[in-house]
């Protein structure tokens, strides 16, 4: 389960003992140390977080020591190097729902008024939902933003002569599906 190595004890500045000799370190395998350490990662995310968002954040802290877990385990409290990230990470989620909060305070009262379809084109627009999704696609375009044949190929990336193609059909299976008349068809 785990492999003992011989490795220099670690010392804090001003360690008298210089001159010790070295210790026999147990490298302890992240699997256990992460069963040892993830619901106590848990519970300290969410105590300083306050969020539904700690399991997360004790994830993210975690993944960080793995990555790092031949430097990480080598520390003389591994633990504490996971915990300083899990709050660090909590700073942060805390610091990010702030700057929302105050984004949203300052555009809340800037309203878009959002352009509906008119109650008379919704069986259109059910229909045009319908298409196949590049005839959809190039129907919308042209009738939202009433764009032209060369700029709607630009948006989709692909060739005028397909989106010519994508709304003559599109246009065809609306006019069967809606019963328009031939002479009625634009």
């Amino acid at each position: 389960m785990t492999d003992p190595v011989i490795d220099e004890p670690r010392r804090s500045r001003g360690d008298p003992g210089r001159d010790a000799p070295p210790r026999l370190a147990v490298v302890e395998s992240f699997d256990v140390f992460y069963l040892r350490e993830l619901p106590s990662l848990v519970a300290l995310a969410r105590a300083l977080s306050g969020s539904a968002a700690a399991e997360d954040l004790a994830q993210e802290a975690m993944v960080a020591a793995y990555r790092r877990w031949d430097e990480v385990a080598s520390l003389d409290i591994p633990a504490a190097w996971v915990r300083r990230v899990c709050a660090n990470l909590s700073t942060s989620l805390i610091r990010r729902r702030a700057a929302e909060a105050r984004a949203v305070l300052r555009i809340g009262g800037q309203r878009t008024a959002y352009a509906e379809p008119a109650p008379e084109d919704a069986a259109f627009w059910a229909e045009v939902r319908r298409l196949p999704r590049r005839q959809a696609q190039a129907i919308s375009l042209h009738y939202v933003y009433d764009m032209a044949v060369a700029d709607i190929a630009v948006t989709l990336d692909c060739s005028e002569s397909s989106v010519k193609a994508h709304l003559v059909r599109g246009r065809a299976a609306l006019a069967r599906r809606l019963d328009i008349p031939e002479g009625d068809r634009s």
